[in-house]
């Protein structure tokens, strides 16, 4: 497409890239790769050795794939962005759009969890759970103390919550300093979280595999735990973008992106805070 021609409209008709097939090739293989690690007995007996060590070495090149392809994808589009000038406003209406659905996404795959989650502690003596006691948590599991380390992440992600919209307010007027000083803050608050998620992990008092009080806690804290590592890295992009003066106040849809994706990971965690740590322990 000419330089011409490419600005010719409102919209984006955007060029062959070799990104989509090469990140679905990868996800591909990831996934089929995890699906023989975690069931090895997926083509019947006598095959677990070799589908174990087929599934890790089908996992380990497609995640590198997964992660070269968003690395290179990402670059196109800030490119796009940046120094072609082809995310005219209607064009950003669009992408404001698909991340309102993607996000509208995320609940409905975070809603999975709180309803295996409520379905057996609020019913805890009828089939398939019938738990020991018919009572929720079940009998010889030792939950976490609300009001310790998940309150202390509880406010470590409020906290965030306010330092990414004082960014967003400081991108709004100008100020570049506070924009990237906001940012640096928030993206330390996610670390942290993290490294204490871990550490709380580290010293649980059930398993994975122990229950169904293991296996929802487990899942539900751990895809927050995997949204909060890419919403950290989605932010660290944004902070070096910031610090190389790509974010205009009239034009930043990469870092509102970031902050609405950070801004529902901190709603998630406060339904898990609640429901999970609070009133299901």
């Amino acid at each position: 497409m000419s330089a011409e021609n490419a600005h010719s409209h409102d919209y984006h008709l955007v060029d062959p890239s070799p990104w989509p097939i090469v990140g679905t090739i990868a996800a591909g293989a990831m996934f089929f790769g995890l699906i023989l690690f975690m069931h090895p007995d997926f083509f019947g007996d006598g095959m677990e050795k070799t589908l174990t060590s087929l599934g890790i070495w089908l996992i380990a090149p497609g995640v590198l794939l997964l992660f070269v392809t968003g690395w290179f994808w990402w670059r196109d589009v800030i490119r796009e962005a940046e120094f072609e000038g082809y995310h005219k406003p209607v064009v950003q209406l669009g992408m404001r759009y698909g991340m309102a659905l993607f996000i509208c996404s995320e609940v409905m795959f975070f809603a999975a969890f709180f309803w295996a989650f409520f379905d057996a502690s609020l019913f805890p003596r009828e089939m398939p759970y019938d738990l020991p006691g018919g009572v929720w948590p079940p009998e010889g599991i030792v939950t976490f103390e609300a009001f310790d380390l998940p309150f202390m992440n509880t406010l470590i992600l409020l906290m965030s919550g306010v330092t990414v919209t004082w960014a967003h307010h400081a991108l709004i007027e100008g100020n570049r300093k506070a924009l990237i000083n906001g940012l640096g803050i928030t993206i330390i608050l996610g670390i942290c979280f993290t490294a204490l998620q871990a550490y709380e992990y580290s010293h649980a008092g059930f398993s994975f595999s122990g229950g169904i009080y293991g296996s929802t806690f487990f899942m539900a804290t751990g895809f927050h735990g995997f949204h909060v590592i890419v919403g950290t890295s989605f932010l660290t992009v944004c902070f070096f973008r910031a610090r190389a003066g790509h974010f205009k106040p009239e034009h930043h849809f990469g870092f509102e992106a970031a902050a609405w994706y950070w801004h529902f990971v901190d709603v998630v965690w406060l339904f898990l805070f609640v429901c999970v740590y609070w009133w299901g322990g």
